[in-house]
């Protein structure tokens, strides 16, 4: 039986790879700051709550990742801890370097110390290719991040090549376009939409606030792709790839389709940040809100996974549009058990 220590497994990527490591036949060993604060809501969601071992870490300290390292045996270890969201980057941009960036390197050297056949996955986010001045992004595309989170990423994902190939460390980085899912936290943009607009349809709630309504991303399904994380680490040779469905639509293509999905009829009406979402009962249900829109927005990127597709023979299946009927569908049970 193989032994797996995932960090961040409460998070939506977390408990995805649990559950599909576990119908694995792996042991898995998933590590949280702390364990009387931990939220399983998303692995009581999935049926593993009572499955997985769990231990404290914090990638702050290095004394605890050094007793992890001995308390613990394991074959791979998969990296989702640190901080998460672009946005609140900025106002804890220290505490996002040191947990995001040099927790990285402080999980490395233990490795490299301790048993340098553990095999290593790092969570890199497409965030790094920041301000591309190129549309599709691939493992060679140049690197551009604009944002503590990104630039913190960017670090972790150099330092993991660095060990690959300086230390012949077993090492990689999936590069990860926007994954979306029911798993998602509410600070997403995604889970915003499909949880409020079901919260106004049951009367919970009245409207919306987004940002910018034309700002496109790459959104693919967070289920399918940790499938390709298991992937990447089953490979003879430790390669970095990028991940991603690989078509992108606008922020007001996702809430359209999440409109007609719920059968809520209407139009919008108003210009730039004055567009608003109004129902056939004239009922403003979705508004653009000034600091939701972000000061230096991305230009258009997108990810070229053909490397992917081709040495781990890997192809998405769940576009946006299934997407958002997933979503809808999980948000409207999530709310009738409240």
């Amino acid at each position: 039986m193989k032994k797996a220590l995932i960090t961040g497994v409460s998070g939506q990527d977390g408990a995805y790879l649990a559950k599909f490591l576990l119908n694995k036949n792996y042991k898995v060993i998933g590590t949280t700051k702390s364990l009387t604060r931990i939220n399983k809501w998303r692995l009581k969601k999935l049926n593993i709550e009572k499955k997985i071992i769990y231990t404290q870490l914090n990638l702050h300290n290095k004394k605890s990742i050094d007793k992890v390292f001995k308390k613990f045996k394991f074959d791979e270890f998969y990296n989702f801890a640190g901080h998460s969201f672009v946005a609140t980057s900025f106002k804890n941009a220290l505490n996002t370097a040191n947990n995001t960036g040099i927790g990285v390197v402080r999980i490395l050297e233990n490795i490299r110390k301790k048993n340098n056949k553990i095999k290593f996955y790092q969570a890199t986010s497409s965030e790094i290719f920041g301000g591309s001045k190129t549309i599709y992004q691939n493992e060679k595309s140049s690197y551009n991040p604009k944002n503590p989170y990104a630039i913190s990423k960017l670090f972790a994902h150099l330092i993991t090549g660095n060990y690959r190939e300086y230390y012949n460390i077993f090492a990689v980085s999936g590069i990860l376009f926007n994954h979306e899912s029911p798993l998602r936290g509410e600070e997403f943009l995604t889970k915003k939409i499909a949880k409020g607009l079901i919260k106004i349809i049951n009367g919970k709630q009245k409207f919306i606030e987004v940002g910018n309504l034309d700002s496109k991303r790459d959104w693919g399904y967070a289920k399918e792709f940790v499938e390709v994380m298991w992937k990447m680490m089953q490979q003879k040779k430790p390669e970095d790839f990028v991940i991603s469905f690989g078509k992108a639509y606008s922020v007001k293509y996702f809430i359209d389709l999440c409109l007609k999905e719920l059968n809520i009829k209407g139009k919008w009406i108003g210009k730039n940040e004055k567009r608003k979402f109004v129902t056939k009962e004239n009922k403003t249900i979705i508004k653009v809100n000034h600091k939701y829109i972000r000061k230096k927005d991305y230009k258009l990127i997108i990810g070229d996974s053909t490397k992917a597709k081709k040495k781990l023979n890997w192809k998405p299946k769940i576009n946006i549009k299934k997407l958002v009927k997933i979503m809808i569908n999980e948000e409207k049970k999530l709310d009738s058990e409240f």
